[in-house]
């Protein structure tokens, strides 16, 4: 499945913001391992490793989606 690369949340501003706010109390250490868990939750919900394997490759160098 190819990934979505358009908008596609209703509200991502209110989503930045939430997830601003919850780390605004912790450690750096903290909100990464928050973030990972959150990665994982998500990861769950997709559940497609393609996906998934797409998603990583894209994070990890995204100058090709770019181009």
């Amino acid at each position: 499945m190819p990934l979505n690369l358009k908008p596609n949340l209703a509200d991502p501003d209110g989503f930045y913001e939430h997830l601003v706010s919850s780390q605004r109390h912790m450690s750096d250490d903290e909100a990464n391992r928050m973030n990972t868990r959150l990665i994982l939750i998500l990861s769950n919900q997709i559940g497609d490793m393609e996906t998934l394997k797409a998603a990583i490759d894209l994070a990890a160098d995204p100058k090709p989606a770019a181009a």
